[in-house]
């Protein structure tokens, strides 16, 4: 039996690193086994924050991979500063009292003329060229997904010039994501968005996103069908020889400026001042990208030197240290804009066989999930004390060895079940 055809639009595709590309990397790579041949659509010669060629290997020679080519303007900010254009372009947005003046224009410039973001110039290619294809090339649907949202555009044109069957497939929300508050949008862009975030979720025959708060909010926004299918783990054959023996405890992935809990750093300097023990066995590791600001607060502390920066890794690399630490640090903005993020990594930390301590606002769906998959404790900014007795409690248990986590529940979230999930909408 043949296998339907569907085009997958994304910028972000190996040799791009990050969480932007796991998720429809693993979607593609089990499409096939639902009786769907994903054919991929993406930008020639993208500028990526972050690159881990691995991924690369994961990518089978028998995928269609479709590439035009595209203008991005960090091309031409670069010139003026080419630290300054790779730090904002790869999400670590300096705080607004901390901003150099060349920062704050390159803000201003790419909130109100590059809307909705910066790949707005390929939009319009994209749909000359995908038209003439689709015209020759018949698809059982065209899914696009965002961020970033320009590439929801592209299904937009596709959809109103032939009529095809779209999904619009929504990583992070749109317009309520967190950083659109530091682009010093005007009224005038800010409705501007609002109404192309409109048109897409009007448009679109159906809607998937990757949490239940944002399901709610474009519930509210839209009568079309939206289906909630989160990130996930995937397998794999990554072995360690054995945990740490320091008390680690690992934060993997970027944090940013705003992503910089002070009540942690409070618990830790007092642990480390109260119990000797603890200042001898812990070590707090970075892995990642970490803003200057973070740096900052970590020095204010007093726990630099208890501080491992490993820097930004290959994907293996990353699932070896969420392995061999002894606690994972999951942090979250404080914002009620941050309820619905749910970072990709979370998945890996529920199978990495490793108690997660993570941090956010209330209602957050990542303490939804962490609860329900038994895999860790969950904090808000507010629980200064019972985060304290938690990590002491954790402490113990590791002198103990008897530090261990038991999920339940955690097949739902693999890529393979996830996969089947999306090849029903298909």
């Amino acid at each position: 039996m043949a296998l339907k055809k569907v085009l997958i639009i994304t910028y972000y595709w190996p040799p791009a690193g990050g969480p932007g590309v796991q998720r429809w990397l693993k979607f593609v790579k089990y499409l096939p086994e639902f009786g769907i041949e994903p054919i991929v659509y993406g930008p020639e010669n993208p500028r990526y924050p972050i690159k881990d060629p691995s991924l690369l290997e994961e990518v089978s020679d028998s995928i269609t991979l479709l590439k035009q080519p595209i203008r991005e303007p960090y091309g031409i900010a670069s010139v003026l500063s080419k630290n300054q254009t790779k730090t904002i372009s790869s999400g670590v947005i300096p705080k607004s009292d901390e901003q150099s003046l060349l920062q704050k224009l390159m803000l201003y410039i790419r909130g109100n003329f590059f809307i909705p973001d910066a790949r707005k110039n390929w939009v319009k290619p994209s749909v000359r060229f995908l038209s003439k294809y689709l015209s020759s090339n018949k698809v059982e649907a065209v899914i696009t997904t965002g961020p970033p949202h320009s590439l929801h555009l592209i299904g937009l044109g596709l959809k109103e010039k032939l009529g095809v069957k779209w999904i619009a497939d929504f990583r992070d929300p749109w317009t309520t994501i967190g950083y659109h508050k530091s682009l010093k949008l005007t009224p005038r862009s800010k409705s501007k968005h609002l109404k192309l975030e409109s048109k897409v979720l009007n448009r679109a025959n159906h809607i998937v996103v990757t949490s239940a708060n944002t399901k709610r909010e474009f519930e509210a926004k839209t009568d079309r069908p939206i289906s909630l299918i989160t990130n996930g783990y995937d397998s794999h054959s990554v072995q360690i020889d054995k945990k740490d023996d320091l008390f680690t405890i690992a934060h993997i992935g970027s944090l940013l400026s705003e992503r910089n809990p002070t009540l942690l750093w409070q618990v830790l300097s007092e642990l480390l001042t109260e119990n000797k023990e603890f200042a001898r066995l812990f070590r707090l590791r970075l892995v990642g990208v970490v803003s200057s600001h973070v740096l900052e607060k970590i020095k204010a502390y007093k726990l630099e030197d208890y501080t491992e920066i490993i820097g930004y890794v290959s994907h293996e690399d990353a699932i070896k240290f969420q392995m061999k630490s002894q606690v994972l640090l999951l942090i979250e903005i404080d914002s009620e804009d941050t309820k619905a993020i749910i970072p990709g990594k979370l998945f890996e930390y529920l199978v990495s066989g490793t108690p997660i301590i993570a941090i956010g606002p209330q209602q957050s769906d990542i303490e939804q999930i962490i609860g329900s998959t038994n895999t860790g404790s969950y904090f808000t900014y507010a629980q200064k004390t019972e985060l304290k007795a938690h990590i002491l409690d954790l402490f113990h248990k590791f002198q103990n060895e008897s530090l261990e986590v038991h999920p339940i529940g955690l097949e739902p979230y693999s890529r393979k079940e996830l996969t089947k999930r999306l090849a029903s909408l298909i």
